[in-house]
């Protein structure tokens, strides 16, 4: 998850009051934190990822204020049009069409500074932008440019600037074929014609969206102004990121200013920093917290946390939220704000008044049926996670991207997107205990989700079974024998027949059905084979591997 570090004299100057070191410890897990550690001179700390608005000391001085009885309710900032703009070309509407960007005047850089904005940039780009993949961020010198803008989509070949880190001109291609980022970052953009750039009206290039930013416009300590540029494939996203990196500057005594973003449709002044207005019941508050609350109440602790709040009568108040606060989506997100305000050390833990005799589900039962087939089998089980990410699960696997749910804030690359399959998972578990001994004889038990092919906001989810065995001379005959056993002792009947599975050695793979005896009734489906060598070493393993994956249609 995303870790801040910050010095007590950063947060100080930011309060303008002296903190109490241990106040601040206590304080800290209050708002959604862990602190990792911390000494005589700084904190470092891990948020959750639906708080991106706390990866800068901004954020967190800004919240630790209503808590500090210093500034309590809804932040307003005050911004003044800049005069420029930004024309987004209507080319790149296939590659990335939305920017949203702004100035940033009279900020005070120092070493320490500087690094912060970095990694706050950095931080957004993992939280928000999936590794730039939907989001891109661009922080530059204002003084070496000269508006207006043009986001455009150019020429690879014929386009050239100095990257950062780098003393001469390159071509965009060549960015991507030589430059350690354009390395990185190439799988983002090089399929298309057309490359992403961003020039000034003296053609000055400031970069080269999502991969590199220009040298020309690098930060230094003597910075005193500049230019954001967002970058993405979600108009929201790259809207909300802007949202977040310029209150965060305001809070720090920046001056920002508003720039026309001009599409080939329609004109936007970004940022837009208008709160949103809810409602939420203190009916609702009371029931889900487990306390009794008034309207004044509820109102007090959402100003606490920063939000706007009005009481309207005894059971509602009107909900101000600030644009830089991207997790709250629903009335039980106020719900929990309420919470935070009123602080949870306050609520008194109860039992409730239910008694129960218990069961084991009919569902869960199967999953031990399965699981005691498999120990008997001599194969031991792990557990993965749900999660995983699109290079695990397909690049790895040689399988093409199909449709899939993703994880609007991942806590990182690694956990992006629920799975599938589990056959990724437990080559990630053998990756990781190649240095044990063999044979090794795996399974896992677990759900995998996919989305409805007729509705792309429903998903399902489907019980699977996956195995496998690794040694030095595992094959073919060894992992069919085992899954006739696995089919056999659920009381089914295995039927096969080849299958070209791109995970798997051509030729050496099959699908299988485990219909009931004496019927056509199919009740598990999948397959089983000698894995492909290049998903073998994809994982960094160095011995043969066996599979077998399975879905429970009916069982």
């Amino acid at each position: 998850m995303p870790v801040i570090t910050f010095t007590y004299d950063d947060l100080e100057e930011l309060l303008d009051q002296k903190i109490d070191q241990k106040k601040l410890i206590d304080l800290l897990p209050m708002i959604a934190s862990d602190i990792e550690n911390y000494d005589d001179e700084q904190v470092k700390v891990e948020f959750f990822p639906n708080r991106p608005d706390y990866l800068s000391v901004e954020g967190v001085a800004r919240e630790l204020k209503g808590f500090l009885e210093i500034e309590k309710g809804l932040p307003h900032y005050q911004m003044e049009p800049s005069g420029t703009s930004i024309t987004i070309d209507p080319g790149l509407k296939d590659i990335r069409p939305y920017t949203a960007c702004c100035l940033v005047l009279g900020i005070k850089l120092n070493e320490n500074k500087l690094r912060q904005v970095m990694d706050f940039q950095e931080d957004l780009h993992w939280v928000i932008g999936r590794d730039r993949k939907k989001v891109a961020i661009g922080i530059h010198n204002l003084d070496v440019l000269k508006g207006p803008f043009r986001y455009m989509a150019a020429d690879p070949d014929e386009m050239s600037f100095v990257p950062l880190e780098m003393n001469e001109k390159m071509t965009l291609r060549e960015i991507l074929q030589q430059h350690k980022k354009g390395k990185d970052y190439a799988h983002l953009i090089d399929q298309y014609n057309r490359y992403p750039l961003i020039m000034d009206s003296e053609d000055n290039i400031l970069s080269m969206p999502p991969i590199i930013n220009g040298e020309l416009t690098k930060l230094t300590v003597d910075t005193k102004n500049l230019f954001v540029d967002v970058t993405g494939t979600d108009q929201q996203a790259v809207e909300r990121t802007l949202n977040i990196i310029a209150t965060s500057f305001a809070e720090a005594g920046a001056q920002i200013q508003t720039m026309e973003n001009i599409y080939p449709d329609e004109t936007l002044t970004r940022p837009d920093l208008t709160p949103k207005e809810r409602m939420v019941s203190v009916r609702n508050a009371e029931k889900l917290i487990g306390i009794q609350l008034t309207s004044e109440k509820v109102a007090e602790a959402l100003r606490t946390v920063r939000l706007g709040a009005e009481v309207i009568d005894k059971d509602r108040v009107r909900v101000l939220i600030p644009p830089y606060r991207v997790d709250i989506l629903h009335e039980v997100d106020i719900i929990e704000n309420v919470a935070i305000g009123y602080c949870f050390r306050k609520i008194t833990p109860e039992l409730p008044q239910v008694a129960t005799v218990a069961r084991e589900d009919l569902y869960i039962d199967f999953d031990q049926n399965v699981r005691e087939i498999m120990n008997g089998l001599d194969f031991a089980e792990v557990m993965s996670l749900m999660l995983t990410n699109e290079e695990n699960h397909y690049q790895k696997m040689k399988l093409p991207e199909t449709e899939r749910v993703e994880v609007a804030q991942p806590i990182s690359k690694d956990r992006t997107m629920i799975r599938q399959s589990l056959l990724n998972g437990l080559l990630e578990f053998l990756e990781d205990n190649k240095h044990e001994e063999l044979p090794q004889k795996i399974f896992e038990v677990g759900e995998t989700v996919f989305l409805d092919a007729e509705k792309e906001t429903k998903t399902f989810g489907v019980k699977k079974m996956a195995c496998m065995v690794t040694h030095s001379q595992a094959n073919f005959t060894e992992i069919k024998s085992i899954t006739d056993s696995f089919i056999n002792n659920l009381g089914l009947e295995m039927q096969i027949q080849d299958s070209d599975h791109p995970s798997f050695i051509m030729g050496r793979c099959a699908q299988l059905n485990g219909v009931k005896k004496g019927t056509s009734e199919v009740m598990v489906t999948g397959y089983f084979g000698e894995m492909n060598p290049e998903v073998i070493t994809n994982f960094q393993l160095e011995y043969p591997v066996v599979a077998m994956e399975v879905e429970f249609t009916k069982l």
